[in-house]
């Protein structure tokens, strides 16, 4: 009886929840994705704002060490699959650069969480790994780099939605950091949700990107995405000399380089934030780095934490946790994801795995967007959409987030570039505020339509972005108008919030930097309609009791 009576009092909180959704769209307030499909729009280019995206200096006290010896820096938080486990990460010693560099030994420093309920006494104690990594140019006049020793540390068997105080470090040497905290995720369910996700993309560390981070934090969210792009260190010269854009620096230097050294000092901008709030990184294409021996992805893939293990995957580029009823799955664009790739048969096996009766809301996200009007960039990740959309569409995504463009877009339902009313919302969030500034140009615009040669991305090579052959764009390269798949685009700098009310809707607002903190310049609630889009059948009843016997026969067999 108590069990029927909780289920009823939810039912009708979702119904009174509901009439106020009906409500504010009958007054006009905010708009559903049951309204759409929507006309296009095109807000225009405000170029007094288009200023300040100039890198803050190395001198700024934000970007300096502020700790001494072996003290933890660069501290950061970041989630593993399910919300009984997190991540600290942190650096301890000194980067080196130059030509004669002796890298650090991490056995020479252990790898050290206290953490608790309470802030004294601290009663459970987590160990972790700790690792040195290298970014080498083997060519006269060019400077190498190895890192501060790297620390990852995992908590487990953490209660749902409970706030956690630690301290990371070495207490042998002593050197223990001073005390942070943290918020768990909520448990898995369908009326579950953490209060508000921040999505941000291409921040690097400009001026701009602090005006970003300084809105974001008002908004006070319990997590954020960082949709790829992070500190820009390959805008930068060995030697610290920079340039204000990818493709036109540096292009008479044996092999591009990076100022590792950025990373560094983008750790240390990103902490204050960080160190509380779980950041789940993607890759993005300023994150590939290329070095000796063709390596690529060190720091990136050194530095932060990815639950990849635990989410039955073998790459940190492409991983999938779950934060509340919300189960999102990061994926990479700058590693193999044709279908015979393992990225791909992981997706398959994860999207499998998803029960919609727990997680009913399903997220992905990846760094250059499929869906994008903007000339930079334009169809440039094809290969990767012919590879997997259908994939997503099947298994049901209701929403993905991008980078890589730097200017904001969110499309309408869509899928194979038709309006279809179960596909996915794109949402476009590459306007952190990095250096190389925004992107203001459309494909549709005239003589703004790129060579279809130029547009195949470097790094993964293939063509696959032929004419359209049906729709309004059909015998064509680009739309001669803004796509219909477009609903709303604008040039300005800013971040995303997204807040999931229930199974059916979330409200999802982008904010400008040069607005006032509560202003939203793009508002709509995004609907799920589970009964009217069906999706791949999950895992059968019979395979799941079946994985339920061997686990507590092998749980049996262990004790």
């Amino acid at each position: 009886m108590q069990i029927s009576g909780e289920m009823g009092f939810c039912s009708g909180m979702a119904v009174v929840y509901l009439v106020i959704l009906n409500l504010l769209e009958v007054n006009g307030e905010i708009p559903t994705t049951l309204d759409g499909p929507f006309k296009p729009v095109t807000v225009p280019l405000d170029k007094s704002f288009r200023g300040n995206a100039i890198d803050l200096p190395d001198t700024d006290p934000r970007l300096q060490r502020s700790v001494t010896g072996l003290q933890p820096e660069q501290i950061s938080v970041s989630l593993s699959s399910t919300h009984d486990s997190v991540w600290i990460s942190w650096i301890t010693g000194e980067f080196q650069i130059g030509d004669n560099i002796k890298p650090l030994d991490p056995k020479t420093v252990v790898s050290v969480v206290r953490y608790g309920k309470l802030r004294f006494p601290m009663i459970h104690k987590a160990t972790g790994h700790s690792l040195v990594y290298n970014q080498m140019y083997p060519f006269e006049g060019l400077q190498n780099y190895t890192s501060g020793i790297v620390h990852h540390v995992r908590l487990t068997g953490l209660d749902p939605n409970t706030l956690y105080y630690y301290r990371c470090g070495d207490p042998l040497i002593p050197s223990m950091s001073d005390i942070y905290s943290f918020k768990t995720m909520p448990v898995s369910g369908p009326r579950s949700y953490p209060s508000r996700i921040a999505v941000v993309g291409d921040l690097g560390l400009t001026y701009n990107s602090s005006s970003t981070i300084n809105h974001l934090k008002r908004n006070k969210p319990d997590l954020v995405l960082m949709v790829g792009d992070l500190s820009y260190a390959n805008l930068y010269l060995t030697n610290g000399t920079s340039s204000d854009c990818y493709s036109c620096s540096f292009p008479d230097t044996p092999i591009h380089e990076t100022y590792q050294p950025r990373w560094d000092y983008w750790g240390r901008f990103m902490q204050p934030l960080v160190s509380k709030v779980p950041i789940m990184m993607v890759q993005g294409n300023h994150e590939i780095e290329l070095q000796a021996q063709n390596r690529t992805f060190a720091s990136y893939s050194s530095r932060y934490a990815f639950p990849y293990k635990e989410s039955g995957s073998s790459s940190p580029f492409y991983y999938s946790f779950n934060s509340g009823g919300i189960h999102f799955v990061v994926l990479g664009g700058y590693t193999a994801y044709s279908k015979t790739a393992d990225q791909y048969k992981w997706l398959q096996k994860d999207l499998t795995h998803v029960n919609r009766e727990v997680t009913p809301w399903l997220v992905a996200t990846w760094h250059p967007p499929w869906y994008s009007s903007y000339t930079a960039h334009y169809r440039e990740a094809e290969c990767m959409m012919v590879a997997m959309e259908d994939l997503l569409y099947r298994y049901g995504v209701d929403i993905v987030f991008n980078g890589h463009v730097h200017a904001y877009e969110r499309s309408n339902r869509v899928y194979n570039y038709a309006l279809d009313p179960c596909g996915p919302v794109y949402i476009t969030v590459g306007d952190g505020g990095n250096r190389e500034k925004m992107s203001i140009t459309h494909a549709d615009e005239p003589g703004k339509c790129p060579e279809p040669s130029s547009t195949p991305d470097e790094f993964m090579g293939g063509f696959c972005a032929y004419n359209f052959t049906s729709g309004p764009a059909a015998g064509k390269f680009c739309w001669d108008r803004q796509p219909e798949y477009s609903a709303y685009r604008e040039s300005s700098f800013g971040h995303g919030i997204l807040e999931v009310k229930n199974e059916t809707h979330a409200l999802w607002k982008w904010h400008r930097n040069q607005d006032l903190y509560t202003k939203a310049g793009d508002q709509i609630y995004l609907v799920r309609q589970p009964k009217r889009c069906p999706v791949e059948p999950k895992v059968s009843l019979l395979n799941r009791l079946r994985s339920s016997c061997h686990f507590l026969l092998n749980l049996k067999g262990s004790s």
